[in-house]
């Protein structure tokens, strides 16, 4: 999977693709690596209906955000402030890095990849 928690992502499909003429950048706050989904900071929402219950004794709607496919988000480049495509490296230190393969400069490292 090319983005992970915490990542911040471009929205490239769906109904949150832009608002207006801006693009939707937005913060990753989970990943399902089984279905291929992650979920988006305020992208995809909808409204849970709940009934009144102890610790919502109102009842009513809740707005929570749903899973998107992996698919319809690029990673942001910090440097050009839009998502890009990425790839997958060693550098010389040993680690697997993303990297940008607009720039070419690396974005993040990954994880070791000599299993130190």
């Amino acid at each position: 999977m090319h983005v992970k928690r915490g990542d911040m992502v471009e929205v490239i499909a769906g109904k949150d693709r832009s608002r207006g003429e801006k693009r939707t950048i937005a913060k990753v706050l989970r990943v399902l690596n089984d279905e291929g989904k992650i979920v988006v900071e305020g992208i995809n929402k909808v409204y849970k209906h709940v009934r009144p219950n102890r610790q919502n004794p109102r009842g009513g709607r809740l707005s929570i955000e749903m899973p998107i496919d992996v698919s319809n988000v690029l990673l942001v480049n910090p440097e050009l402030g839009r998502g890009v495509r990425t790839g997958v490296r060693i550098n010389e230190a040993g680690d697997k890095v993303r990297f940008c393969k607009k720039t070419g400069k690396e974005l993040s490292v990954l994880r070791n990849a000599k299993g130190k």
